[in-house]
């Protein structure tokens, strides 16, 4: 469908108890509520008493490492060290030296492909920068960046997975890539040999966000909830250096499991610096669990203030091995690991799937981690038309996330980019 002046009627919208129609002008709501005209020219969509959201994101998912579980050498499923973040960056590492331009840009499509069917319109995706694989991936996913323009918003991150002094000449080419026009700068703050390399290796990200005006999405912490390591204890450099470098609003960690296990006072205060910073976190339960067994209290982090959301990672990789990039799997899964079992905490999760992940990635108007600025990727007049239609007729958002259900319609900027239909005969007495 080519056209953005669309009509969605008789939909679901969370806080209101009517069925009310959407009308989309230019690629964005022009007006919500019951019985709504179609002008003319306009397309009409009966949502068919169906619950909408906006369209669902994905602040953190790695497209360029995706699809690789059945790829030799070192099946990750069978890897000795299967489950640890050693022998996933281990894994990785090895079959980085196989990638090509074209191979990037087609496990990434192919994820993407998942994504845009369950209703992901917005994607930050981290791509590794270093001496093995140079800036191949960072050229396949600034391309299919463009190829997918108007279907799914690509947010580009040159991310230095195994570190800078650990690895010479990473640094060189993260300058590259940010000649070339990444969005993010990326970190891996326990990336280095000792702690005080990690810091260092912050400060040089804050460095170049500063040199090239761009946001900082920084991996931190992420080990088990009782590691003693201190490179996995940054998240307070983290918030100290936003502070400093006045980047509030524009800084994003992701990870930080060590925070589950801190005792209560410790994480309290992390907490209240990681808001007072404007540092927003991404939580990953997928690859969190999978690898170190335990996720951060997203639960506190909203109660502290601290602009929170939740994305997939990896898709079937030595990271996680499994995974469909479903935004709306990875939000039940978190609602499994803490006290999210009513309906108000599944409607805190869902916010934090859709207009607070985009808030936190500064999408349409806002001004980034804190959220701040005017309302945008949510159901209202001015908010792009990003819209998921779950198949659940006549049930609310809370039935029909735990129901699963299919997106029959996903629809981007005004434009159906994905449609599913579901035929189920039941045999039954």
């Amino acid at each position: 469908m080519a056209a953005d002046d669309l009509l969605l009627t008789n939909v679901r919208v969370r806080g209101r108890a009517e069925l009310v129609d959407l009308r989309v002008e230019h690629g964005r709501i022009a007006e919500v509520g019951p019985g709504l005209d179609a002008s003319p020219g306009t397309t009409t969509l009966d949502g068919g008493a169906r619950p909408v959201l906006p369209g669902l994101v994905e602040p953190h998912l790695h497209l360029d490492k995706a699809m690789l579980g059945e790829r030799e050498p070192e099946n990750p499923i069978q890897h000795a060290d299967r489950g640890t973040l050693a022998g996933a960056v281990a894994t990785t590492a090895r079959l980085k030296e196989g990638f090509t331009h074209d191979d990037v840009a087609a496990r990434a499509e192919d994820v993407l492909r998942r994504a845009v069917t369950h209703g992901t319109t917005v994607v930050r995706t981290p791509v590794d920068v270093d001496p093995t694989v140079g800036l191949t991936s960072i050229d396949a996913l600034l391309e299919v960046k463009q190829r997918w323009a108007g279907t799914v918003e690509i947010q580009v991150v040159a991310f230095p997975q195994e570190g800078l002094a650990a690895r010479p000449g990473t640094d060189e080419l993260l300058v590259e890539a940010l000649r070339r026009g990444v969005d993010v700068v990326g970190g891996c703050s326990y990336a280095e040999d000792d702690v005080e390399g990690c810091r260092a290796h912050l400060r040089r990200v804050f460095d170049l966000a500063e040199r090239f005006d761009v946001p900082v999405d920084v991996h931190a912490d992420f080990a088990p909830a009782h590691a003693t390591d201190p490179r996995h204890a940054l998240a307070g450099d983290v918030a100290a250096l936003t502070r400093a470098r006045g980047w509030g609003g524009r800084t994003t960690i992701g990870h930080v499991t060590t925070l589950a296990g801190y005792a209560d006072d410790a994480r309290r205060r992390l907490v209240a610096e990681l808001a007072d910073a404007g540092v927003g976190l991404v939580v990953l339960p997928p690859t969190d669990l999978y690898v170190q067994g335990t996720v951060a209290p997203v639960a506190e982090l909203l109660d502290g203030g601290v602009a929170t959301a939740l994305s997939s990672n990896n898709v079937r990789n030595a990271f996680t091995p499994f995974g469909t990039a479903d935004v709306l799997d990875v939000t039940l899964l978190a609602a499994h690991t803490q006290p999210f079992g009513t309906r108000d905490g599944l409607d805190r999760l869902l916010d934090r799937a859709t207009r607070g992940a985009a808030a936190m990635l500064g999408v349409d108007g806002a001004s980034g981690a804190t959220g701040v600025g005017r309302r945008s990727h949510d159901l209202a007049p001015g908010s792009r038309a990003d819209l998921v239609v779950l198949d659940s007729p006549r049930a609310d958002h809370h039935t029909a996330l735990l129901d699963r259900a299919p997106r029959r319609y996903v629809i981007s900027g005004g434009r159906v980019v994905a449609k599913t239909a579901t035929n189920t005969t039941l045999h039954v007495p």
